[in-house]
């Protein structure tokens, strides 16, 4: 086994450790978030935090970790009887993005169960995890059936396990830590709001502290054994604290004072439900614990707010997380002072500053720790020939809710909330024999392909007699994520600043929903005499918004220019995901003046769309008393559909779904 990092060794990243500790004093907390660019330390502390959580006790031999003074009566080892138990260290499991619903939550042997009606249960990491830490590196890419079972756990405290009739139930109670990269997306709310608190986390720009990140990490490559022990000290220090805060939890006093300012803070902040004021009370709590004093003060409840509210007041995906700390301090202040405490802690002793060791970590993943260009800053690429004609970047208007543009045909992508596909979830359309390990079992079908062979297999009593070749797995149709891939012009006859902010608003109204059902996006654009890939597809639709919002106009139209690009981009992703279907949405008035003969060859690159059979729509965003209707034609050659700004909204039709049409459907 591999010896971690030691987490007092980490460098910087005083929000993270405190974040984990506090966890680690009070699991009720609820678990950790953690945000941020690649390379800043999240995996290493997460997984270095195991080795200092206390022990726990075990029932032996039970594989679901049962307590052995309060045994879970349903475990599927039990009954237990209450008793002596063995110690053993807590544990941290992984989750991979790409496990199976099988690998999560457990798997029946169907056809034991069938034929002699054993549970036979093969425990999941559910299991494994109770009473542990259940870790997610990259949780903002779990699919989303996973996501489903990880919030009914995290609600239930407890994982179901159901086929057919058959069920198996067993405690799941975790500590849950997911890590992301916001660049790759961000995650449902039902998800983010289970996360008790939430740091953000970034690559320090002191040349000092990278240099100690990097003599770190050359040193514990070298030797980790070594490493390790010259931080057991530390290590063993913080483990002693925890199990010192833990044991004076129960004796800390959170007064009315403070719960009021909690309540306000919650309301000042305008976060959804109850759930926000529950978990800052807990975390204020677990700090008073972790400073080694019983009474929360004012402080308490002020990093509180920071660690727990700031994922909470998202409105919506292009909020960023953040509080306004005048505002808090402001609310704070008006709603009882410093609560019941009087004395405030020494600001460097153990109450201060988090009261970690001091100490520092690595880079983690050995990757790039450089400054990395935020989405929107700095200038936008400038296409040759923009001229002076270029005009300033107008504001997006107010986004709404817009129709369903969908893939025609059915697909087997990713699992998301757009095109019909075939999808381990979803409704039950047919049987197959299974390819590989049998998930969700077609009982009729099942029963059907046995029937036939009961005399000739001697059947005697009231069981079904079943043998793997008869098993079959259902076949079900669900819906699939695609790759939206939009081109919009930016050009001069777009660049009417209140026609250009209507546009942008539509493009964001596609934007949020693209969000909403689980897309990738990409963004092309063009002007002047060129085209630019603006957003390389991506989950980040934040990152998209945010190149749409920076969007300059002015220049000549060169619509196929544009249309090629999007070409080009749509021919490598189909390399790196051939399984995702792609969506154009072209926005544009449809002129093309841009190169030599403008209008016959951007005739020609729509064409190749059409002769692929990519799914397409056109944005007709040509305004005024005289329309040539050329968005139309474009949409024809694409052998898409074209749409007004006005039609694509949703309630311009009430209950319309308009599917996107091709001259080529993809046969399922």
């Amino acid at each position: 086994m591999s010896t971690p990092f030691p987490f007092t060794a980490v460098v910087g990243q005083d929000d993270l450790r405190l974040a984990l500790l506090l966890n680690a004093v009070s699991p009720a907390v609820g678990g950790v978030l953690v945000r941020g660019e690649k390379g800043t330390a999240k995996s290493t502390a997460v997984r270095a935090l195991s080795a200092l959580v206390p022990e726990v006790p075990v029932v032996p031999g039970c594989r679901f970790s049962c307590d052995p003074e309060s045994p879970d009566p349903a475990c599927p080892d039990g009954p237990h009887e209450p008793g002596a138990g063995v110690q053993r260290p807590a544990r941290m499991v992984e989750l991979p993005v790409g496990a199976s619903e099988d690998r999560l939550v457990g798997a029946l042997d169907i056809e034991r169960a069938l034929s002699e009606g054993v549970k036979a249960f093969e425990p999941g990491l559910l299991a494994d995890a109770h009473r542990g830490i259940l870790y997610v590196d990259e949780v903002n890419l779990l699919h989303d059936h996973l996501v489903d079972l990880l919030l009914d756990a995290a609600a239930m405290g407890a994982s179901y396990v159901e086929r057919e009739g058959v069920s198996v139930r067993h405690a799941s109670k975790f500590l849950l830590v997911g890590t992301m990269n916001p660049e790759e997306g961000e995650l449902r709310p039902q998800l983010l709001d289970r996360f008790g608190l939430t740091v953000e986390v970034a690559a320090s720009r002191e040349p000092d502290q990278r240099v100690e990140v990097v003599r770190r990490r050359l040193a514990y490559d070298d030797d980790p054994a070594g490493f390790a022990a010259r931080w057991a000290d530390e290590e063993a220090a913080v483990r002693a604290r925890i199990v010192a805060a833990r044991e004076l939890l129960p004796s800390v006093r959170l007064g009315d004072g403070a719960l009021r300012q909690i309540a306000a803070t919650c309301a000042a902040f305008e976060v959804d439900g109850m759930r926000a004021d529950i978990v800052m009370a807990r975390t204020a709590t677990a700090l008073a614990a972790w400073a080694g004093r019983t009474d929360v003060l004012a402080e308490d409840v002020r990093q509180a707010a920071l660690l727990a509210l700031p994922h909470r007041r998202r409105r919506n995906p292009f909020d960023a997380p953040g509080l306004d700390e005048d505002k808090l301090d402001e609310t704070l202040e008006e709603f009882g002072g410093q609560g019941e405490g009087d004395d405030d802690p020494d600001p460097d002793g153990p109450g201060g500053g988090g009261g970690q060791p001091p100490s520092e970590g690595p880079e983690p993943e050995g990757g790039d720790t450089g400054a990395r260009p935020e989405a929107g800053e700095g200038d936008e690429p400038q296409p040759s020939g923009a001229g002076s004609g270029e005009q300033q970047a107008a504001r997006a208007a107010e986004p709404f809710r817009t129709k369903v543009l969908s893939v025609p045909g059915l697909g087997e992508g990713a699992a998301g909330r757009r095109s019909r596909a075939r999808t381990e979830h979803g409704r039950t359309t047919g049987a197959r024999r299974p390819r590989g390990a049998l998930t969700k079992l077609h009982l009729a079908a099942t029963v059907q392909a046995a029937a036939p062979h009961q005399r000739a297999r001697g059947r005697s009593g009231r069981g079904l007699v079943v043998r793997r070749d008869d098993l079959r797995q259902a076949t079900r149709e669900g819906r699939e994520g695609n790759l939206v891939l939009f081109v919009v012009d930016a050009s001069g006859s777009m660049a009417a600043r209140q026609r250009m902010s209507a546009v942008k608003g539509a493009v964001l109204s596609l934007l949020l929903d693209a969000y909403q059902r689980r897309d990738k996006v990409g963004l092309v654009t063009f002007r002047g005499s060129a085209a630019d890939v603006a957003l390389p597809p991506t989950s980040s639709v934040d990152a998209a918004a945010a190149r749409l919002e920076s969007l300059p106009t002015g220049g000549r139209t060169p619509l196929a220019a544009g249309l090629l690009k999007a070409h080009d981009v749509l021919r490598v992703e189909r390399l790196r995901d051939p399984a995702r279907r792609a969506l154009v949405v072209v926005v544009t008035d449809g002129r093309a003046t841009g190169g030599p003969e403008p209008v016959a060859l951007a005739g020609r690159a729509a064409r190749l769309f059409a002769a692929e059979g990519v799914a397409s729509v056109v944005v007709d965003c040509e305004s005024g008393p005289v329309r040539l209707g050329l968005a139309g034609q474009l949409a024809g050659e694409l052998g898409g559909t074209a749409v007004t700004l006005d039609e694509l909204r949703a309630d311009s039709i009430a209950g319309l779904v308009k599917e996107v049409q091709g001259n080529s459907r993809r046969a399922a």
